[in-house]
């Protein structure tokens, strides 16, 4: 199939899907079909993305890929039952179709689709653009990466070898409901990643940097670009120095910024209302009871202007705010979708998420983090008489409805007698995530939210999400470095 041009300077609004044939007639007719068993409610997600990732190894960008999806799936939802399928051929024939599987949910009388459609109008506008990345020429980006290349092997003698990953995209979607809503929004992303390797003494390290964000060309300032640099650089040279810790039982002092990632691993993804929903959660039966110490205050929200995580509406055109988690201490919800908010008896907030139109939504976080607490990051280090201070992680495994983990430390320092000593590597932290957040006994105010290209997986899907903590103690934590005998 041959995809039309998407319409010339795309604009949140009810045109850009009027390019693939998509109308008022074809709405109404694929959400009759979906409803034609009696569903309770169908919805129709519309997806045009174009995507471009640029490689640059051995001092030359030798792999360039273009990608171009065009589809709709159709859900149809029976209780809590969901039926979904979907189809990269939009016309009418082939959505009915897949309407029609979806509807196999259900078994009853026809539904009936909406008369008249209301067209949801004055959505935020948390990643304006002034140009869309398809209107960005290869021929202005190479240079991004060359140029980031020649200053990364200039920064020391003992740099080996530069990989760098550049990729943007701009993903238009339409959803349309059997309530009669249509809403469109226009979504921007870019990310890079620097990777360094580097050789001393007959040692090699390596380690890596990257950002991302849903802005356009002009994200890439100097200052930005140089940090991107500095610090894949530093990451990777402190390494020579650093040493294995002695493992077992100590606290741990989490650094602010990326550290969110246990946070969002061991502890966020627990407070999914699916999870609960099912009883799979160690927090199915927490809500309203205390978690954590009562100035530990945790939030999901999509609002950050420019954010990897941030969204204007979620996959099923429902509004998107802050939510409210954890205050002073204690769960006070949890992250809901369409599906589990009509099982609870709440409002949706925001987080019914998908990776594309090939998935049904589910319960999905956005950016989530810690807020500030009220001590100081010297402070903390300086409570610490024997324990470490992680500042970067990275292949992190966690059973998600126990909150069971384990985190590779990638770089950190030792904490002795309240002062950063040795850098250290080759370790892993072990534990368990809500008694983690009972045992986080000391929150600074240095909330830091990571700009990092993070990707959230679940079910087989991957979204992109923000994430952030401030620096925080962990009283007690299982550190699996080198025997002290060793």
């Amino acid at each position: 199939m041959t995809t039309p041009p998407p319409p010339p300077g795309p604009s949140i609004g009810t045109t850009y899907f009027t390019a693939f044939g998509v109308d008022e007639r074809l709405i109404r007719e694929a959400l009759s079909s979906a409803l034609s068993r009696g569903g309770e409610y169908a919805d129709l997600f519309f997806q045009h993305r174009i995507a471009h990732n640029f490689v640059l190894e051995d001092g030359s960008v030798n792999r360039a890929f273009k990608g171009t999806e065009l589809g709709v799936g159709v859900r149809v939802v029976k209780g809590d039952q969901t039926g979904y399928a979907f189809t990269e051929d939009l016309s009418l024939e082939s959505i009915r179709q897949a309407a029609r599987t979806a509807a196999t949910i259900a078994d009853g009388s026809q539904g009936e689709a909406p008369e008249r459609f209301h067209i949801t109008t004055g959505l935020p506008s948390r990643y304006a653009t002034e140009r869309h990345w398809d209107n960005v020429r290869p021929e202005e980006k190479l240079p991004l990466l060359t140029g980031l290349n020649d200053r990364t092997f200039s920064m020391d003698p003992a740099i080996r070898k530069v990989n760098i990953t550049f990729g943007d995209e701009t993903s238009a979607i339409l959803i349309a409901d059997s309530s009669g809503r249509v809403v469109e929004d226009i979504q921007p992303m870019t990310l890079l990643y620097l990777s360094c390797v580097a050789e001393k003494n007959g040692e090699r390290e390596q380690n890596t940097y990257g950002v991302a964000a849903r802005k356009d060309m002009s994200f890439y300032s100097k200052d930005r670009l140089d940090l991107i640099v500095q610090e894949a650089v530093d990451r990777t040279m402190i390494l020579f120095d650093a040493v294995q810790p002695p493992a077992g039982e100590m606290p741990i002092v989490l650094g602010a910024g990326a550290s969110g990632i246990l946070l969002h691993e061991a502890i966020g993804h627990g407070m999914e209302a699916d999870f609960n929903r099912k009883g799979t959660s160690i927090y199915a039966d927490k809500i309203g009871k205390k978690v954590a110490h009562p100035f530990i205050n945790i939030v999901d929200e999509g609002t950050e202007e420019g954010a990897r995580g941030s969204i204007n509406i979620d996959d099923e055109g429902n509004a998107v705010g802050r939510t409210n988690l954890v205050e002073d201490g204690v769960l006070t919800t949890y992250l809901h979708d369409s599906i589990s908010a009509k099982h609870y008896g709440v409002k949706p907030t925001g987080n019914g998420r998908r990776e594309s139109y090939q998935y049904p939504p589910l319960p999905r976080m956005r950016s989530t983090y810690m807020l500030p607490g009220p001590h100081k990051k010297e402070e903390i280090i300086a409570s610490v008489k024997k324990g470490l201070f992680c500042t970067n992680f990275t292949n992190g495994q966690v059973q998600i409805g126990a909150g069971d983990f384990t985190f590779y430390v990638k770089n950190g320092y030792l904490i002795e007698d309240g002062k950063l000593t040795r850098p250290i590597k080759d370790v892993n932290i072990i534990g368990n995530g809500p008694k983690v957040l009972e045992r986080i006994d000391m929150v600074a105010d240095d909330l830091t939210i990571d700009q990092g290209g993070w990707t959230c997986g679940k079910d087989g899907q991957s979204v992109p999400v923000s994430q952030g903590i401030p620096t925080v103690r962990v009283s007690s934590i299982t550190v699996g470095g080198r025997s002290e005998r060793s």
